[in-house]
């Protein structure tokens, strides 16, 4: 009897819990932020070319009537997320309106806290709060929620709602969104503890009013700069959102001139403005010009588009104009943005020593953008993982209800052609954080980038 009881308590808890939730917007409402999606999509979106485009307009055609039945806000907008990830661009994406955004809730359970990470494709804890640390080690893993295995979990309830352009970054933020949910929502997860002990633990989002987080995160500063053995000096530039970071690096180049080599570390550099990162790379390199990134963007010429109908075999249309006809007609009509290097004038002292670039699945856009920059430069070596294998001009449109929805515009290679989008750039030397590592709190990147480093310093 007590088996029976336990999911109609589940079942309850999280009905009360969407009940509660916001339903503002009409049918017409919906359908129309839906349609604005699809529209949108079709008239901008750069790599439409690489959809099926059959499955595309069929998930529109039928989500026209899920999304009128949807019960509340939450969840409309969780189906345009659903709608906007077949995509696979990690550019292309919906966000909350700010209201729900203060109802959702990721790593709060009331007494609980916890924050999950992709370790060797494992959920695994990486914090928690502190009254709780000895209730739920650091390093456990997460192998079932809700009665399924987390992977089965995931492929059902969280994967199909994140857009992204890589696989790895979508396994990344699925551990991280795995007990993602409205306040209210349960979760009965097990745990399987670093000594190998299995847990379960029952989980309502509520918020914390526990602040003290085990273990202490490290502070999220702008930019980092230490000292590692043997004069090698490292900095962390972690963001290239904030124009701040220029000025930052540029009071520490007298200090950087005093060293032998460097370490860039860009594993938490997400991305910003490209020419911000730019404007530190020229103090790395003796090169006057920098070559970045190619790029093109769609072109729309209705008149052709309309001409591309007509073009068969034997069409009295001339060939060249044929041609361009039938592009336009599907959709693969495109701009190049005219490409030239960037001419570096800098009267400043560079410090050019060998240098280490850290990434990983975390570095994307404009990070990317700074990796694609510094590709030829002979005293630079990337350690760590791929980079997130995403960027490119999003285009930013709102949604009804407060929301809004991003299209990627514009496609970004490598000089010679190249692409990185949704492959990412490949490091030379290829380091995984292991769960071994993160128990014993090593960086095992790090210790590679200042093993590497002592063998080349002059």
């Amino acid at each position: 009897m007590t088996k029976m009881i336990l999911p109609l308590i589940i079942l309850l808890t999280a009905s009360i819990a969407y009940s509660q939730l916001p339903n503002t917007l009409s049918g017409a409402e919906k359908v129309y932020g839906l349609a604005r999606i699809w529209q949108e999509v079709n008239y901008n979106f750069v790599y439409l070319e690489k959809i099926n485009r059959k499955q595309w307009d069929s998930t529109f055609k039928s989500m026209i009537t899920e999304v009128q039945s949807t019960e509340n806000d939450y969840q409309y907008y969780r189906d345009l997320q659903r709608f906007c990830a077949i995509l696979h661009d990690g550019h292309t994406n919906v966000s909350f309106p700010w209201r729900l955004d203060l109802v959702i809730l990721n790593s709060m359970f009331g007494k609980y806290r916890l924050s999950l990470a992709n370790i060797e494709h494992k959920a695994v804890v990486v914090s928690t709060n502190l009254s709780a640390k000895d209730q739920i080690p650091i390093g456990s893993e997460v192998v079932n929620v809700n009665g399924l295995t987390t992977r089965e979990y995931i492929a059902r309830n969280v994967a199909p709602y994140i857009s992204s352009s890589t696989g790895y970054v979508l396994e990344d933020l699925c551990v991280a969104r795995l007990l993602q949910g409205p306040k209210g929502d349960h979760f009965d997860i097990t745990l399987r503890t670093p000594e190998g002990t299995m847990k379960e633990l029952a989980l309502v989002h509520d918020w914390t009013d526990e602040q003290e987080v085990y273990p202490i995160p490290e502070a999220q500063e702008l930019l980092i700069f230490k000292w590692c053995d043997n004069h090698i000096a490292y900095v962390a530039l972690n963001s290239f959102m904030d124009p701040r970071i220029d000025t930052l690096f540029e009071k520490r180049l007298p200090e950087l001139h005093n060293a032998k080599a460097i370490i860039i570390d860009l594993r938490k550099n997400e991305g910003g403005r490209s020419d911000i990162g730019e404007n530190i790379l020229q103090y790395l390199t003796y090169d006057t010009l920098l070559y970045g990134s190619k790029s093109v963007s769609r072109m729309h010429i209705p008149t052709y588009k309309a001409w591309g109908v007509w073009v068969k075999p034997g069409s009295a249309i001339k060939e060249e104009l044929a041609e361009k006809s039938l592009l336009y007609f599907h959709d693969k009509a495109y701009y190049e943005f005219e490409y030239a290097p960037d001419t570096i004038r800098l009267a400043a002292r560079r410090v050019v020593v060998p240098t280490v670039l850290l990434i990983g699945h975390s570095t994307g856009s404009a990070a990317e953008d700074f990796l694609i920059l510094a590709d030829k430069q002979k005293h630079m070596i990337k350690i760590g993982e791929n980079s997130s294998g995403s960027t490119g001009q999003p285009y930013i449109f709102d949604l009804p209800g407060g929301g809004t929805a991003r299209v990627c515009t514009k496609k970004d290679t490598y000089p010679d052609g190249r692409e990185f989008v949704g492959y990412g750039v490949t490091p030379d030397i290829e380091v995984r954080p292991t769960l071994r590592d993160f128990i014993a709190q090593k960086d095992a990147a790090l210790e590679k980038a200042i093993e590497y480093l002592s063998l080349h310093i002059k």
